[in-house]
């Protein structure tokens, strides 16, 4: 793994949520009563780790930090409450088959491969770690934005949902 490929990871999952909630401040640092959420998203790769992917593992953890710092400082004082998604294998171009041909293309021009390659994907193909044994969908994982965005989870502050 390259310097840049590390600082490009850490400031994608670190230093993009910190700067997005430090200029959310004014907004949420209130103290009117109202109900204000944050929902930071992580990866169960903070959690566990995964094999040739440090920099991931590394940056997702910290968004977990992150959220809970938030949790206890602005909790108690504002009423804000800050919790983490933390997603497993999610059914996107980001985890189809890297052959699929998928890029995104980064500000100073270069391109970036995404996907899995199916060589590495057919290694975890049962998806043994999950408990329904398959990736979740798109709209599965909107569903638990919403659901902890909701009133449903009023009294749920600094947790990392799985």
């Amino acid at each position: 793994m390259t310097d840049k490929q590390w600082d490009t990871i850490l400031a994608l999952h670190n230093t993009a949520p910190f700067r997005l909630i430090r200029a959310a401040a004014p907004y949420f640092r209130l103290k009117d009563g109202a109900p204000r959420c944050i929902i930071n998203i992580s990866s169960t790769s903070g959690t566990s780790g995964n094999a040739g992917q440090a920099n991931y593992g590394l940056a997702k953890a910290g968004v977990t930090g992150l959220t809970k710092s938030i949790a206890k400082e602005w909790g108690p004082q504002f009423g804000v409450r800050a919790n983490t998604v933390a997603f497993g294998h999610i059914a996107t171009r980001l985890t189809a088959a890297k052959e699929e041909g998928a890029f995104v293309t980064t500000p100073d021009g270069g391109k970036v491969p995404l996907g899995i390659p199916q060589a590495q994907r057919a290694l975890g193909g049962d998806f043994a770690d999950i408990p329904l044994r398959r990736p979740g969908t798109a709209a599965e994982a909107a569903g638990v934005i919403l659901a902890v965005a909701s009133p449903l989870f009023s009294y749920v502050d600094g947790q990392t949902i799985m």
